[in-house]
């Protein structure tokens, strides 16, 4: 079996992930998948989904499995000008240049009432937990923005959204993931637009020489 081959099956049998499709309804949704690799994911959520990535090789992969994937970078503008039941991005958000802007401009791209999944690694509230190994993915050479659960919390909200749930879908039990959040090494936030949000007034005289930016 080709390593492809392999990481769709590791998604297929993944547990955390079924939990995550039960939870969320991405299987019955079109989804925006940003970063999709291989599609490995995207395969998996409803009708009328795309997939994004920076990887032309992925695109073939796609096309050659029946997948919309389009050769597109998240922090530019993304090819796409459909509306989405659900934006999905895993193990994207610690790679971007400017995760607020990302999460600025993915609101425009739901469909009213979708969702925002964001799957990013984070570090433990203890950091004596950063010796074990599970945890240090989350220092990986390639990342470039670093979160706990609190800060990636709050940097989705400042963003213009919503927090509904931050799982790691590790437990069934939604109780006791929870309460043992702290941990796993990956989290899952799911949000929806906030209507209400505004920047302050300090932080619009701050974006006046900006262009290409919304204040909402």
């Amino acid at each position: 079996m080709s390593t492809i081959e392999q990481r769709f099956s590791a998604v297929s049998a993944s547990g955390t992930f079924k939990r995550l499709l039960a939870s969320t309804g991405l299987s019955t949704k079109s989804v925006l998948d940003i970063g999709c690799c291989n599609g490995e994911h995207l395969a998996h959520f409803g009708t009328g989904s795309t997939g994004i990535t920076i990887n032309a090789e992925e695109v073939a992969v796609g096309k050659e499995k029946g997948l919309d994937i389009r050769l597109g970078n998240a922090e530019e503008v993304m090819p796409v000008t459909e509306k989405y039941d659900a934006i999905y991005a895993n193990n994207l958000f610690e790679h971007l240049y400017s995760p607020h802007r990302f999460l600025h401009t993915t609101r425009e791209l739901l469909a009213p009432g979708g969702i925002l999944v964001l799957g990013v690694p984070v570090f433990p509230f203890a950091h004596l937990l950063m010796r074990h190994k599970r945890f240090r993915g989350a220092l990986a050479d390639a990342h470039i923005n670093f979160f706990t659960r609190k800060t990636l919390t709050t940097t989705v909200e400042r963003g213009g959204w919503n927090v509904v749930s931050v799982r790691s879908f590790r437990i069934g039990l939604p109780w006791l993931d929870r309460l043992v959040i702290d941990l796993f090494p990956h989290v899952y936030v799911i949000a929806t637009p906030n209507p209400d949000f505004s920047y302050s007034k300090k932080r619009l005289k701050e974006l006046a020489g900006y262009t290409n930016y919304r204040t909402r």
